[in-house]
């Protein structure tokens, strides 16, 4: 399943919103298919990484060990935690050798850019990987007591001087190839493992 095209500026859908809905009609459909929900969601994408991380463009992440969000500010008692999110990610790391993989966590946010309170928010949260759908995806996903696992292909060093539009443009084509070859190659790992 995918977040599809918008009608009104004929751009992929992308951000929380489109990916939580893309999410519902993926699980609605495979009851609807195959009687029953999914046994597992991945969201595969693209995504900002750091130097500070040793991150390098190119590099592929599964996520690990959870799901938060840095631009959900909600300063009232209890939603601040719900801003958060904190989920918890499916456990691939059996995965991430043998695929040439990193693990980290994985930060969700609608900006391209990272503000200043996003900066501070990320790094109290130890996220490695920056991109805009996976959290949600964790969120419908734990609705419906899924597991969800996360794999992202670095396109972009938030903390480089080059400025992140930019370099995401230069950087979509080889990190896209790089994360179709490791998603198929988990795909096949995780059939392996069921049948």
């Amino acid at each position: 399943m995918v977040n599809g095209t918008d009608p009104l500026t004929g751009v992929d859908c992308i951000g929380t919103t489109a990916a939580a809905l893309a999410t519902q009609v993926g699980i609605d459909a495979c009851r609807s298919i195959a009687g029953r929900p999914p046994d597992l969601i991945l969201s595969v994408g693209t995504a900002g990484g750091w130097q500070r991380a040793d991150a390098s463009v190119g590099d592929v992440y599964l996520a690990w060990d959870r799901f938060v969000c840095h631009d959900r500010r909600i300063d009232l008692p209890g939603f601040d935690r719900f801003g958060r999110a904190e989920l918890p990610a499916a456990d691939l790391r059996i995965h991430a050798e043998a695929l040439d993989c990193r693990l980290g966590i994985v930060t969700t946010g609608d900006s391209l850019d990272e503000s200043p309170e996003d900066a501070a928010r990320i790094l109290s949260s130890g996220a490695e990987v920056k991109e805009m759908e996976a959290a949600a995806v964790a969120w419908v996903g734990s609705l419906h007591e899924i597991p969800v696992g996360a794999v992202k292909a670095i396109t972009d060093l938030v903390d480089h001087p080059a400025p992140t539009a930019e370099q995401f443009s230069a950087n979509l084509a080889s990190a896209a190839a790089a994360l179709q070859e490791r998603t198929i190659g988990l795909l096949k790992r995780l059939g392996a493992r069921s049948t």
